[in-house]
């Protein structure tokens, strides 16, 4: 009796691992959609933000449809190897805005060839153009996007986000008082030379650094500044074969 009993229960134990993982298994198919388009609302909600646009969160992807003159994807020499709008679609086999840019950098680490996304954006008159980072903070990944305009010298605007930076210190970067301090500023020096935009630990102020072309590092965060300059200096050099084909 007690032999049936044990098999009984490794039956039923079995039986019930198996219906749960094939609920899980719907469930996580049912909710894939959802999950989807909220991942590419983030992105275009990050997008327009560097665009300094305002916009709906419920309509993020009108809005952008409206502003999106073209999403490239370049190559590590600045070559154009896709292209997509909503009204001529793709050209190439990669839509832009599907890449990941994680992947991306870590191949520019390596010294591999890379694909660039990159977004140009109506704003009035002007042409932005949003380049995509990514990078690591203190505890995790860090990201952002970063608007240039039509120079592709000077910052119209920028944000940045976290996976799990300390509130209060590093999480300070997806912040408006740190993310507004970058609009203004500018990549290159009056002779043309690539600066970046430094962070600086103790403030622009009392360091040898231009101010136009540095910004205060998050107080207690020193670590994730560290990691958000270094994320904009790979970012940009990424970037640097088609901004020095196309800057004016």
């Amino acid at each position: 009796m007690a032999k049936f009993t044990n098999r009984y229960i490794i039956i039923y134990s079995i039986i019930m691992i198996a219906v749960v993982a094939i609920l899980l298994t719907l469930g996580a198919t049912a909710l894939k959609p959802f999950q989807d388009k909220n991942k590419k609302n983030e992105k275009i909600g990050y997008i327009l933000r560097a665009s300094r646009v305002n916009f709906d969160t419920k309509n993020a992807e009108d809005t952008y449809k409206q502003l999106l003159i073209k999403e490239i994807a370049i190559n590590e020499k600045g070559e154009i190897i896709a292209e997509y709008d909503y009204n001529n679609g793709l050209k190439g086999e990669v839509r832009p805005f599907d890449i990941d840019v994680n992947a991306e950098v870590k191949k520019f680490k390596e010294g591999k060839p890379y694909i660039l996304p990159i977004y140009l954006i109506k704003a009035d008159n002007d042409t932005l153009t949003v380049i995509p980072f990514y990078g690591m903070g203190l505890w995790g990944a860090i990201w952002g996007y970063v608007a240039l305009e039509n120079d592709l010298n000077t910052i119209h605007g920028a944000v940045f986000d976290h996976k799990g930076e300390t509130p209060g210190l590093g999480a300070e970067i997806s912040g408006l008082p740190f993310q507004e301090q970058f609009i203004g500023k500018q990549i290159f020096d009056e002779n043309n030379n690539f600066t970046s935009i430094s962070v600086i630990k103790g403030g622009v102020k009392h360091s040898n650094i231009a101010e136009i072309h540095g910004v205060d590092a998050i107080s207690g965060g020193t670590f994730t500044s560290k990691g958000l300059d270094n994320m904009l200096i790979d970012g940009f050099h990424m970037a640097m074969p088609y901004i020095e084909q196309h800057k004016k």
